[in-house]
């Protein structure tokens, strides 16, 4: 494996990077909504990832009409399936009759997150709260199956993690919304992270993309900021090989991807694959 640079020493069990094990310092690969566009947060998708070596999947969730926790990115049905609307309006019965992609041919079925929590105990799930209503399913979900370990909450809305934390039998992994990592990234520059380090104690890592609204997020300083507060850092949505080198070369600790395979043959490369 080669050298890479020191990795934040915080040990979160979610995160099999940063404590002892085979993956111990080394940069995690992330499977974006399964890594494959044409049929997203499927569980076709995440079986691929999975078999092809990827031990993190990222994916939203949204609660159906009934209360039912899908596994879903967008507000509306239209995007990427047979149905039409938006999907709080619809029950899971009616939700499990349409299919999602695959380059229109409409082969697979939406996807429970019940029933993708059953599916491995081995493998990591990045789950991005998207509604609100998410909240106490989630937390039921993850208590039932004591899935603490092998979930990390994410969402925009920090307030919605805090809501998380306290319906949970005990603490999982979160990352942080938009309001701090922006503290971080603008107060930062300005010599102030100790506050903001201080908001940030029970966050295990920054996930965010390269740059936003024309600011640069990702820097070799921002870097070192987030490490020096035990915080570690997974960009996405990073596609590019190119791209993922130099993002691995500053030391960012985990990649998101579409591209399952040009970030698998990255890691490759690397000496860290298969992450399973």
């Amino acid at each position: 494996m080669p050298g890479y640079p020191p990795r934040p020493r915080r040990d979160v069990p979610y995160l099999l990077n940063s404590g002892e094990g085979p993956l111990s310092g080394s940069p995690l690969a992330f499977a974006h909504r399964g890594a494959d566009p044409q049929r997203e947060n499927t569980l076709g998708a995440f079986r691929a990832a999975v078999a092809l070596g990827y031990r993190y999947l990222e994916l939203d969730v949204r609660t159906a009409r009934c209360g039912t926790l899908v596994v879903f990115h967008d507000a509306t049905l239209d995007r990427v399936t047979t149905g039409t609307g938006r999907l709080s309006d619809h029950t899971w019965e009616e939700l499990s009759q349409l299919r999602v992609g695959c380059d229109a041919g409409y082969e697979e079925g939406l996807l429970r997150f019940e029933d993708l929590l059953r599916e491995w105990d081995d493998v990591r799930l990045n789950i991005d709260l998207k509604d609100a209503a998410a909240v106490p399913e989630f937390a039921r979900l993850v208590n039932r199956y004591q899935a603490h370990e092998r979930v990390l909450a994410a969402s925009f809305e920090h307030s919605r993690l805090r809501k998380v934390q306290r319906q949970l039998d005990r603490p999982v992994a979160i990352s942080t919304g938009q309001s701090a990592t922006a503290a971080l990234v603008l107060l930062g520059r300005i010599g102030l992270t100790r506050p903001v380090g201080r908001v940030l104690r029970d966050v295990a890592c920054l996930q965010v993309p390269v740059q936003h609204a024309g600011i640069r997020i990702v820097t070799p300083g921002f870097i070192r900021r987030c490490h020096r507060a035990g915080l570690q850092v997974h960009v996405w949505l990073v596609n590019d090989a190119r791209d993922m080198h130099h993002l691995l070369d500053l030391g960012v600790d985990g990649l998101m991807t579409d591209s399952a395979t040009v970030l698998a043959e990255v890691m490759r490369s690397r000496g860290v694959w298969p992450q399973r």
